[in-house]
C-alpha cells in the first residue's frame, strides 16, 4: 500500500474518532443539562418575607431585596452570557472573548458550555454535579485542549462555584431548610453554609443598605497556583448591574477570580448577562442554540 494512502486512512481514522468524541461530548452535555432542568419545582412555593423573618439581619435583607413577595421560588436557571476570559495570570491575563450558557441547581450542579473566540478557537464545557463532573475544551472545536472527568477534587472545586453563583443567579435555592444554614457576620456581612451529599460549602455575602449584594467570597478549593495542586484559596468577585426577572433582582454584570480580596487578585471572569430565565420542569428540552461551533455562537 502506497506509504500516502496509509497516511491518509490514519488521518481520516483520527478525524473520525475526534468526531465521535465531540459527538458523545454533546450528549453528555445534553444530558446532564436535562437532568438538572428537571429538577426546576414543579409545583413552586411562593416567597413570603416570614419565610427571612428569623434570619440575621443582612441575611434578611439579601432575601428581601432579591426575591419579590409572592414570587414563585424557582431554583433552577438557565443564564446566557458574553464578556471575556482570562487564560493567563495578572499582569499577563490573555482575555478572550466569551459566549457562553450555563444551566444552574444549585446544590445538584452546573454545566457551563462556552466558546472563546480568538485566532485559534477554544470550546467546551465545564459541569459539576454530585454524579459526575468534568472539564473538557477543544481546539477549533476538535482537538482536545483540556478532559477532566470524575475527579473528586474537580467535584470538590465545581461543587463551591455553584453555591457561590446561586447566591447571584438563583437566591430561591439558598433559602433556610435542609442542608442550609446562614450567619451574620460584622457588618453588611452574612455567610452561608451548604451541604449536600459529601460536599460542604461557605460562602460570605457582603450587602449594601438595601440589602442588594455586592460581593461574594469564598474559601474555594483549587488547584489555581503556581503548584498546581488542590487548596484552599480565596476566591469570589463583584456584583452589579441588578435587573427584574421574574421576581428576582439578579446581576448582569459579574467580575470573579481568583484569590479575591488579596493583592493577587486575578478577575478571568468578566462577563455580561444577556438573558436569565428559569425553566419549567415541562421545558425540559435541549436548548436549540447550543449547538457546535460554526452553528452558533455558542459550543
Amino acid at each position: 500500500m502506497p506509504p500516502v494512502l496509509i497516511v491518509l486512512i490514519v488521518f481520516a481514522a483520527l478525524l473520525l474518532a475526534l468526531l465521535l468524541l465531540r459527538i458523545l461530548d454533546r450528549r453528555a452535555d445534553m444530558a446532564a443539562w436535562r437532568r438538572l432542568v428537571a429538577l426546576q419545582p414543579a409545583r413552586p412555593q411562593r416567597f413570603d418575607p416570614e419565610m427571612v423573618a428569623e434570619l440575621p439581619d443582612p441575611a434578611r435583607r439579601y432575601f428581601e431585596q432579591a426575591i419579590s413577595p409572592g414570587a414563585l421560588l424557582l431554583t433552577v436557571a438557565e443564564v446566557d452570557m458574553q464578556g471575556r476570559f482570562g487564560l493567563g495570570r495578572k499582569g499577563r491575563p490573555n482575555y478572550r472573548p466569551m459566549r457562553a450558557r450555563e444551566v444552574l441547581a444549585a446544590p445538584n450542579g452546573f454545566v457551563w458550555r462556552a466558546r472563546l473566540s480568538g485566532w485559534v478557537p477554544i470550546s467546551g464545557s465545564d459541569a459539576g454535579s454530585q454524579q459526575r463532573s468534568w472539564t473538557r475544551f477543544r481546539l477549533f472545536g476538535l482537538l482536545p485542549l483540556v478532559r477532566l472527568h470524575d475527579d473528586p477534587e474537580h467535584a470538590r472545586s465545581a461543587f463551591g462555584r455553584s453555591i457561590a453563583e446561586a447566591l447571584f443567579w438563583s437566591p430561591a435555592a439558598l433559602l433556610p431548610g435542609p442542608g442550609v444554614t446562614w450567619e451574620g457576620l460584622a457588618g453588611n456581612k452574612a455567610r452561608v453554609t451548604v451541604s449536600a451529599g459529601p460536599f460542604s460549602q461557605a460562602v460570605e455575602l457582603n450587602v449594601d443598605a438595601s440589602g442588594q449584594p455586592r460581593s461574594v467570597w469564598l474559601m474555594r478549593w483549587s488547584n489555581a497556583n503556581p503548584e498546581k495542586t488542590y487548596r484552599l484559596q480565596p476566591f469570589g468577585g463583584t456584583l452589579s448591574d441588578f435587573r427584574e426577572v421574574e421576581g428576582f433582582s439578579l446581576p448582569f454584570r459579574v467580575e470573579a477570580g481568583n484569590l479575591f480580596g488579596t493583592d493577587d487578585y486575578f478577575a478571568f471572569f468578566d462577563a455580561e448577562v444577556t438573558n436569565i430565565r428559569f425553566p419549567g420542569s415541562e421545558l425540559c428540552v435541549e436548548p436549540a442554540d447550543l449547538a457546535d461551533p460554526g452553528e452558533s455562537d455558542v459550543q
